[in-house]
């Protein structure tokens, strides 16, 4: 019975023994895996309080945004600024994303659970064949568990680029609320303070004759020359000018057509057909023009900027 009792005892003493030798091994392949994780939102926390917006190449990329072990999501966006590469738009996108890499940066809610990076194709070619990527720019959300799912890349053609529009794509994809503050404008109170000097140059050389103050007409075309910046308001005199602009582009239409349906002689009809597609294409480009500095990162221009 002693024998028996003892050949017990010695057997559960072997499996404790086991299950602590074989526990060791898993605790500290834990403390590794917490360690360079560590080591890895430090490095990124480090990064993003010189420079919101980090750039990576390639051995960044595949070590902070790939491997694993990662608790926190990149915002990565994949683009082409050198000129040789005579990407505008990649420009363009380029604004809107360090606004609001920087809104996050300086937001009182900031954390460590969001980052946001850039690899350009001319430092970090070898992530773009990693990832099958042939355009620029594209957006891609990493999330801190798993790979990239088919909402995680940015619909730019659809949504367009502004920050405001990122904001709301980042918010569905990692619950992170960024408020979008954008640096302030002072080309419209500097547009105005000239004015203003135009006005009292005007005051002062005519003060003996202030009957040009009650002329309609250069009013009128005073108030033309000024569009509202934002696409939430719309002064009067800029409901004018898109009238104008649409009875443009309607009137070029007309000649289009009649160009193409009148009996007239060939020469008047070649005329009216230029004259018409010459008023379609100016005007349409002056509308898209005021559409684009209302809607603030559209990417798409014609003729006029």
């Amino acid at each position: 019975m002693a024998a028996r009792w003892r050949f017990w005892c010695v057997s559960v003493t072997m499996v404790v023994a086991l299950l602590i030798v074989c526990d060791v091994p898993s605790a500290s392949a834990q403390r590794k895996k917490e360690m360079v994780l560590s080591e890895k939102v430090s490095q990124l926390m480090e990064w993003t309080n010189k420079r919101p917006v980090i750039r990576m190449n390639g051995d960044k990329f595949r070590r902070l945004v790939k491997a694993p072990p990662r608790n926190y999501s990149v915002i990565v966006m994949f683009t082409a600024l050198q000129l040789h590469r005579q990407c505008v738009v990649c420009k363009q996108a380029d604004e809107e994303f360090q606004i609001l890499a920087n809104s996050w940066r300086y937001s009182s809610a900031f954390t460590n659970r969001i980052f946001f990076a850039m690899v350009d194709f001319d430092e970090g070619s070898d992530v773009f064949q990693m990832l099958n990527m042939n355009s620029a720019p594209t957006f891609i959300n990493f999330p801190a568990k798993g790979k990239p799912k088919r909402g995680d890349t940015y619909e730019l053609q659809v949504r367009g680029f502004s920050a405001e529009q990122i904001a709301r794509w980042i918010a569905d994809r990692t619950d992170v609320n960024i408020r979008v503050i954008r640096p302030p404008n002072y080309a419209g109170p500097l547009m105005l303070g000239l004015l203003l000097a135009v006005i009292g140059g005007l005051v002062y050389l005519r003060r003996s004759n202030m009957e040009f103050l009650f002329n309609k007409t250069g009013w009128a075309f005073a108030a033309l020359n000024y569009i509202h910046g934002s696409s939430q308001a719309q002064f009067v005199a800029e409901t004018h000018i898109v009238l104008l602009f649409n009875g443009g582009v309607t009137l070029g239409m007309v000649l289009l057509c009649e160009a193409a349906t009148s009996d007239m002689d060939i020469g008047k009809r070649k005329i009216m057909c230029v004259a018409g597609i010459g008023l379609v294409v100016l005007f349409f480009s002056w509308m898209l023009s005021i559409f684009r500095s209302k809607y603030h990162g559209y990417p798409y221009s014609f003729l006029m900027s």
